[in-house]
């Protein structure tokens, strides 16, 4: 703990987690010409979910979701690229094949990540544990970027300082399969409704093979929670067990949802479609989208070999359960992403509620550059509600009756007056044309 003490002179941010937000946001402070301490716990003390020592490793799904133009979530990177954020320039140069989608080799995207904080002048990488938010009161600045995974230790000084219980949700993992095991004369590739370059592999099934597959699948054995007493999912990430529990059809219009994918051996839709995404550039394996899990290892196997085409699969990966720790932000922390009682102290990422890869990388971004607007006695920078950055943040520091971490939609910006039967897509293009608008005079405010 050492390190955390500040002498008098001294002139530097403290940054506390070495994941998508904590990067990005040391990264904006570093190109701003501010000295960063970078922490980051692992090797010294791992997590349920990491596999490697890099920084911003992706432990769920490679996919930072759709990059077609006009999408939210395109809308979201195309202001990140911007403001010259240095994770999306990474994922851009490590994508691979995902259709409409914009997924990565978490391998190289980790390590080129890595390789450019450490090397950064202005970043002192720690591999240190930080148990303790530290003080602030002698002119430091610190960002909280720990993740969902935060420590027992820090998060009940987190806990403290937020004078609230941590709420917490669980996030689940994909299964990942190799690639030479699947069975290709029942398996077919395609992209949904032709968009892209047949990126995705796809498993079709028949009525009665859904039947199967469902009737196991809703009668697996989970793995038991232990130590916690109710499980909070993410809607959005919902364990499929958890989502077939909904009803038969459930998964036909969910994540086995068939339309679009035509199967050229039978000229015909199917019944219901698992669909796999390449996880890595040399295309030796591949995860099962929306196949999130939290099942028993041994029930996993035999449910998923249920699927056509992956009977002879070996999975390289098993589907799993962990833990995501989260602060009730908007009775914590402003559209700045600082605190209420204390503006030089921020809270990034999962951790903050900006649920999602890109949408981290956002709260660590704003964070970074208003850490350098304090640091440099400025007034801090409050993103236009017009644009997806500004729309994410203003949802987080919003109050609400029951707040939960979020991803970005176009629900979050503010409406437009457009003729009502203006079709979807047209209205989706004016607001982001809007919102590009609006980010232009920030971006030159706001210079790297």
């Amino acid at each position: 703990m050492d390190t955390l003490s500040r002498r008098e002179g001294d002139s530097f941010v403290t940054v506390i987690g070495g994941g998508l937000s904590g990067c990005e946001a040391a990264w904006q402070i570093a190109e701003r010409g501010i000295k960063v301490k970078l922490y980051e716990m692992r090797p010294g003390r791992s997590t349920p979910a990491h596999k490697t020592n890099h920084l911003a490793e992706i432990v769920c799904s490679n996919s930072l979701k759709s990059d077609q133009p006009f999408n939210a979530s395109w809308l979201l990177k195309q202001e990140l690229r911007r403001m010259g954020s240095l994770l999306m320039r990474i994922a851009d140069s490590v994508r691979v094949p995902a259709g409409s989608a914009l997924a990565v080799d978490r391998e190289e995207f980790a390590v080129k990540t890595t390789e450019a904080i450490a090397s950064h002048a202005n970043i002192e990488l720690l591999r240190e544990e930080v148990t303790e938010i530290p003080p602030v009161d002698s002119g430091g600045i610190v960002i909280i970027a720990s993740g969902p995974l935060t420590s027992a230790a820090l998060s009940e000084s987190i806990r403290r300082f937020c004078g609230i219980e941590n709420l917490y949700f669980y996030d689940a993992i994909s299964p990942i399969v190799d690639a030479e095991t699947i069975d290709y004369t029942k398996a077919y590739r395609a992209s949904r409704y032709g968009k892209g370059d047949d990126d995705y592999i796809n498993c079709p099934m028949s009525r009665e093979e859904y039947t199967t597959f469902y009737d196991a699948l809703v009668s697996a054995e989970a793995v038991e929670l232990h130590d916690f007493e109710e499980a909070h999912y993410f809607e959005s990430c919902l364990p499929i067990e958890e989502l077939a529990r909904r009803g038969r059809e459930t998964l036909r219009f969910g994540p086995m949802r068939p339309v679009g994918l035509i199967d050229p051996h039978t000229g015909r839709m199917p019944w219901a479609v698992v669909q796999l995404r390449q996880e890595d550039r040399m295309q030796s394996s591949y995860n099962l989208v929306g196949f999130q899990n939290h099942l028993k290892f041994p029930d996993q196997r035999r449910i998923l070999q249920l699927i056509p085409g992956l009977e002879h699969a070996e999975f390289l990966r098993l589907g799993q359960i962990h833990r995501n720790t989260y602060i009730n932000a908007p009775q914590t922390l402003t559209e700045t992403m600082a605190t209420q009682r204390e503006p030089r102290l921020f809270f990034t990422g999962q951790l903050a509620g900006t649920e999602g890869y890109i949408e981290n990388i956002t709260s660590g971004l704003v964070a970074g550059v208003n850490a350098v607007q304090i640091m440099r006695g400025g007034e801090p920078v409050i993103f236009p509600a017009e644009t997806a950055i500004g729309a994410l943040c203003r949802y987080i520091s919003t109050p609400t009756k029951h707040f939960a971490p979020m991803n970005i939609h176009f629900g979050l910006l503010p409406s437009m007056e457009l003729p009502r039967r203006l079709p979807k897509a047209e209205k989706q293009r004016m607001l982001s044309e809007r919102a590009l608008n609006s980010l232009s005079n920030l971006v030159d405010a706001c210079p790297v």
